[in-house]
This record gives structure tokens, sequence and C-alpha cells, in this order.
């Protein structure tokens, strides 16, 4: 692997799980971390464990998008590992990648199996993002046994040829939550680049063990999930599209929150009524990056 991968990663609150990943990843060839305004443990841990890691501090959250690209303009390296503070890899992950990288050299984007704590398979690999629904959840589906083309990989822990990544660009900088995966696999596939699930590759995601639960969180997400699908479907559908689904969504969402409220179901309120704010700030104007988001 000698001079080929760099290994990125975005933390926020990450003090649980990145001593973790950081042993997972030891024998690379430069590791950067981008750290979104912890006010944890993580920094100091990040220092303990990978003294030689170059660390990027945002003074303010920047979203995993934006901070993907600070740590991916520091790449000197054929290939970058973007992983998630709560993912592990295998001791032979990387190599895997690799092998398969070297097996499909039209392709671009690299994903290994992810494992659940418990064991089971996570979906990691999918159809494009406006093909979803069609399909359902596909709960309990086998996983492929050998090397899969697919039109989505999970960004929890993937691979990426730099010299396609630099062609197409980074990763959409509007995008400060969600979707900003689905994104790059779209533009890589529309350049021409193939995806591929090298599920001999293997990493253990724990999900959502990035960022420390709480109310202010919880709107977080879900605020962020309903603008950012808002902006791509504008982003590849155009404004009617975008205003059809927004005028959809919103109503659905309104209702929802109504109902929980009701019944006095306060979890499922509160998210509806994030997806709700979401909906109606995009139609509004309001960007995912305003300074009160940030956190």
């Amino acid at each position: 692997m000698s001079g080929r991968v760099a290994v990125v990663i975005v933390t926020h609150h990450s003090a649980a799980v990145i001593g973790a990943c950081l042993d997972s990843v030891r024998d690379v060839d430069q590791l950067i971390v981008v750290d979104n305004a912890s006010d944890d443990e993580t920094r100091q841990i990040v220092a303990q464990k990978a003294p030689a890691a170059e660390v990027l501090h945002n003074a303010v959250g920047v979203g995993y998008g934006n901070g993907a690209n600070q740590g991916l303009a520091r790449v000197a390296c054929e290939f970058a590992l973007m992983v998630n503070p709560d993912s592990v890899l295998r001791p032979d992950a990387i190599a895997e990648l690799l092998a398969a990288a070297e097996r499909y050299p039209e392709a671009a984007m690299f994903g290994p199996t992810l494992l659940k704590p418990s064991g089971e398979v996570e979906l990691s690999h999918d159809v494009s993002l406006f093909e979803r629904r069609r399909y359902g959840k596909r709960d309990g589906e086998s996983p492929p046994v050998g090397d899969c083309s697919a039109a989505s990989l999970s960004g929890a822990v993937v691979l990426l040829r730099m010299a396609a990544l630099k062609q197409v660009g980074f990763f959409d900088s509007n995008l400060f939550l969600y979707y900003d995966d689905d994104d790059m696999c779209m533009r890589l596939g529309a350049a021409g680049y193939g995806l591929v699930l090298a599920p001999a590759a293997v990493a253990e995601h724990r999900g959502a063990g990035s960022v420390r639960p709480s109310p202010g969180y919880y709107w977080e997400k879900f605020w962020h999930m309903a603008w950012s699908r808002l902006y791509m479907e504008e982003k590849y559908h155009g404004p009617a599209a975008m205003r059809r689904m927004a005028l959809g969504n919103g109503l659905r969402y309104a209702a929802k929150t109504i109902a929980h409220t009701v019944t006095l179901n306060r979890h499922k309120a509160w998210r509806d009524a994030a997806r709700t704010s979401g909906a109606i700030a995009y139609l509004a104007g309001v960007p995912a990056l305003r300074d009160n988001l940030r956190s």
C-alpha cells in the first residue's frame, strides 16, 4: 500500500467511537482527521492514538461534506479512504478494497461489506436515490457473495480514486448533511465511472455513533434530511419537481406532527416538526449552512 492510500475521517463529538476507528487504520500512508467543533475528548484521543495524523480543527461545524472536502484537498495519495468515525475496518479491508481497484481500473468508488454491531449485514449498496421508493426497505435481502456493480454505495466506508474525484469534483458544498454520498455516486456514474461493492472487504459500522443523542441533534438530523432531499430533487429534476415534492412532503409531515402531538407521542412529533421546518426552510431559500445550525 506504500504511497497509495490516505484515510480521511470527519469527527463531531466522536469520543465514544474514534479510538477504535483509529486503531483499525494504523497502517496507512496518510491520515487526515477533520474535526467539526467537538467539545468532548475527540481531539485528545486523536492526539494520543494517532500523533502523526494531520488534524484540521473547525471552530464551527461545517457539515460532513464540507469537512470531507477539507480533508480531500490535503490528500497526496492515489486513493482516499473515507471512514466514518463510528466504523472499524477488519485487518485486510484496505488491501481488499485496493485489490478491487486493481481489478476494475474503470471504477472510481469501492465499498466494503458493512456489519451492524449485531453481526448482521447492513445494506451498503443500492440503486440510485430516485429509484429507491420502488424497492422499499429491502430488509432481509441476501448480500452479494462476489464483486457487485452498484448505482450507489454507502459513505460509511468508501475508497475513492482521486484522479476521478478531481475530474468530477468533491462533495457538494451546499449539502450540510445527508445525500452527499448519493450526489457523489450519481456524478461519478454520469462521468462514466463504475461503483463497485467488494464484499471481501469488511468493516463494522455502529451507526449514529459519531454524535451525542439529544433533542437538538434529533431536530438537526431530520431538518437537514428534509432540506437536503428537496435540494437533490431540484438539482437533478428542476424547480417544478422540487415544489411538487415540497408540497407533498410538507403537508404529510405537518399532518403527522399534529397527529403525534394529539396522541402525545413527543418523539415522533418532534421528528416530523423538524421535517416540516426543513421543507419550509428550503422553500423559503434558507441555506443549510446557517450559523445557528452549526454545532
